[in-house]
């Protein structure tokens, strides 16, 4: 497509696609996972298990999207021609849209956080933290509130398009988010006790690795990285033509790590001042983060209430990048597919999915709102998360590994012949047999088969 829009400049490739790739899951998924799995050997590892299987998936990728200058979902089908290969990317459309319909629920939950730390909503002792997060999930309307006001600022940033709306907002926010990163780090290593936390983080305890610890690694590595929902697909087909894709998936995923590390430097020592302990999922960020926060700053009670404040300002602006990518991948579709304008795709997708995302949010306070013994809103989690995202990988390696012409795989990652291609030998090896059996090994273990 000749006319197709494209990022303006190289920094705009790196924030906006490492923006993808950084949400909320840096936060709260890797210092969760960090904690369980024994701390600096598990980060080790992580990055060993980017470098395996990130930077190959992420540049399949990043092929498929430039080389087709296309949607998704036409991406696939112009490089698999009649072949059932093209379902892949509608398949990949379909994960990123039920992905931003549940991940528009929890983002809101960031912004009624950021109202709360400014006043004296998440004060008080861990039963009254706990009790108000209880009390507002399962509250009809606030949430849904919010859902529809986070949804309509992702809805802003993709109608005003990919230059002048993603990139730039992606040139504000993700400098921002790195600063807000590191001067919550900063009072988190400052705290009394704090030097156990950065040695937890850094000083590795290899007694501690098994299986275990190999799969969680491998399995945040995987969904870290906005892999299998169409995002890097749709954000590489706005790449320009001599843009370096291996020099750029390297620089997006050490961004991503950095901010993965920085987001454990900013609550490993914060929680091991306290003598607390890292739970899973929304229960670290909602309630043990602003306990913690509320302990370790109680001499200073404006002191918690301002790193509150940040923190869910950072929480809100890393759910925003992310949430951005999600719409872009359908409203790029609608906007192709049925030749609507972009700012009729993009109502579309925000409408849409705000519905969605609103019958998610209310599935916390109506038992009905469920199936197959699952509310709404875990279902959404369970079936894109440790289904969908993973199945999507895996069929595109395969793709791109046995499918796709070596010459085109060629072409696109030495920009036609003017980069030296040494390494695609080794690309191929491992997106043909290593990528399709670690992302099986993270399938199994998700599903608790191994």
């Amino acid at each position: 497509m000749d006319n197709r829009a494209n990022f303006g400049s190289r920094l705009g490739i790196v924030l906006a696609t490492a923006g993808s790739a950084v949400g909320l899951g840096n936060v709260w998924r890797f210092p969760t996972m960090t904690g369980e799995h024994g701390g600096a050997a598990f980060l080790l590892i992580y990055i060993i298990c980017v470098i395996m299987l990130g930077i190959p998936c992420m540049l399949s990728e990043f092929v498929i999207g430039r080389r087709a200058q296309a949607n998704t979902a036409r991406a696939y089908s112009m490089l698999a021609g009649g072949t059932p290969w093209r379902f892949i990317g509608y398949f990949g459309v379909l994960t990123g849209f039920l992905i931003a319909s549940y991940y528009s629920v929890v983002s809101g939950w960031c912004l009624q956080y950021m109202v709360a730390s400014v006043g004296d909503g998440l004060s008080g002792d861990a039963d009254s933290v706990a009790q108000y997060f209880d009390t507002f999930v399962k509250n009809p309307w606030q949430p849904v509130v919010w859902l529809i006001v986070f949804f309509g600022i992702s809805h802003f940033v993709v109608s005003r398009g990919v230059e002048k709306g993603i990139e730039r907002a992606s040139k504000l926010m993700m400098p921002l988010m790195f600063l807000l990163l590191v001067i919550i780090a900063v009072a988190a290593c400052l705290l009394p006790n704090a030097g156990e936390g950065i040695k937890f983080l850094f000083s590795p305890d290899f007694s501690k690795v098994d299986s275990g610890v190999l799969l969680g690694a491998l399995g945040q590595a995987f969904f870290s990285l906005s892999l299998g929902m169409g995002a890097l697909v749709t954000y590489a087909s706005y790449f320009k033509r001599d843009t370096h894709l291996v020099k750029s998936a390297t620089q997006i995923i050490g961004i991503d790590t950095l901010i993965a590390v920085m987001a454990g430097l900013m609550i490993f020592p914060a929680v091991f001042s306290v003598g607390g302990k890292v739970d899973g999922g929304p229960s670290l960020v909602f309630i043990t983060l602003p306990n913690v926060f509320n302990e370790a700053f109680a001499g200073i009670p404006l002191l918690s209430h301002v790193i509150s404040l940040l923190f869910f300002v950072l929480l809100s602006v890393a759910a925003l990048t992310s949430l951005i990518s999600l719409h872009e991948v359908c409203t790029a579709f609608i906007h192709e597919e049925f030749k609507m304008s972009r700012k009729k795709a993009a109502a579309i997708v925000t409408a849409v999915g705000s519905i969605l995302g609103i019958f998610c949010s209310l599935s916390f306070c109506k038992a009905e709102l469920s199936l197959f013994g699952r509310s709404l809103f875990d279902l959404f989690d369970f079936t894109t998360g440790q289904i969908f995202l993973p199945l999507g990988g895996f069929l595109t390696s395969l793709f791109v590994g046995w499918y796709v012409p070596k010459h085109i795989v060629r072409e696109e990652l030495t920009n036609n012949g003017t980069l030296r291609g040494r390494f695609i030998g080794v690309y191929l090896f491992c997106v043909r047999y290593i990528c399709p059996v670690c992302i099986l090994l993270v399938f199994l273990h998700e599903m608790e088969i191994i």
